[in-house]
């Protein structure tokens, strides 16, 4: 992998090596293509962030985040047993949201594969899986569990495993997000995006420096002209108010990746109106 990852990322894969081991051995994969084949079709991911008929809008894939290892808890009460993923993501349907961004990983992030199940059923919004997907076996949890998409770390995959997880994705109707940090691993992926079909994947493009975990808007426009298409870019962190969406539009970039600025806030919806706005 060009680049070293940062000591957390590491940290976050040695461990998530371990827990996939732990679930094949749980959950065969066999059991996971049975509940594939009674699923429907995934809902459009790809369409749903990338259309815009108003020239001023930017499409939001809000996210559910309850902490991180940089902020840890992002509200105190999101410790509670009590924390409604289900809830956040109604108030994210009703203020505008184009797609939802959920986090599943628990250790380090309390999420869990079980919300996007219950986020599908209670709202008409497509479901992005963000966790730390290493392993093909993980795609195929993904669409079992009623995803629409997965995350895709250039930071965390070698080029040959990234090109077979996009392929894999696409086999099983998911749009995959493939993020990025560094120019190197942008110039590394850029070949792939668009592959192997076009309206199958998107690049995100993270402002957070996975060393520092500071983030800068400026990032994304910094990247944006070594970018083919500015369509099926996505800015990711550290996007807070309505100048920071139009300074993305006028660099073409009309999606943006929105968690953290939310789920700080005691109204998580009303915040992403105000963002609208």
């Amino acid at each position: 992998m060009p680049g070293s990852p940062s000591a957390t990322l590491r940290q976050i894969l040695d461990h998530k090596r371990k827990e996939v081991a732990q679930t094949q051995r749980d959950v065969p994969i066999d059991e996971l293509k049975e509940r594939i084949s009674e699923l429907g079709r995934p809902r459009n991911f790809f369409a749903a962030v990338t259309k815009h008929e108003d020239p001023n809008h930017t499409a939001i894939i809000a996210e559910i985040k309850r902490k991180s290892p940089s902020a840890g808890w992002i509200r105190p009460e999101y410790e509670s047993d009590d924390f409604d993923p289900v809830a956040i993501a109604r108030q994210y349907h009703d203020a505008g949201a184009a797609a939802i961004s959920c986090l599943t990983d628990n250790r380090f992030f309390a999420g869990s594969l079980s919300y996007i199940h219950a986020i599908r059923d209670a709202i008409p919004l497509p479901v992005l899986r963000k966790d730390f997907i290493i392993d093909p076996y993980q795609v195929y949890e993904a669409r079992a569990a009623g995803a629409d998409a997965i995350l895709l770390i250039a930071e965390a995959l070698r080029e040959s495993m990234l090109i077979d997880l996009m392929i894999l994705a696409r086999d099983l109707q998911l749009t995959a997000l493939v993020e990025i940090h560094s120019m190197e691993n942008l110039l590394r992926v850029r070949p792939h995006v668009g592959f192997p079909l076009r309206s199958y994947s998107l690049l995100g493009i993270n402002n957070r420096d996975l060393e520092t975990m500071t983030t800068d808007l400026a990032h994304t426009t910094r990247l944006v002209d070594l970018v083919d298409d500015p369509r099926v870019l996505v800015s990711e962190s550290g996007i807070k108010t309505p100048e920071h969406l139009a300074t993305l539009r006028k660099v073409g970039v009309r999606t943006a990746l929105v968690g953290e600025a939310l789920m700080r806030t005691d109204n998580p919806g009303a915040a992403l109106r105000a963002l609208l706005k």
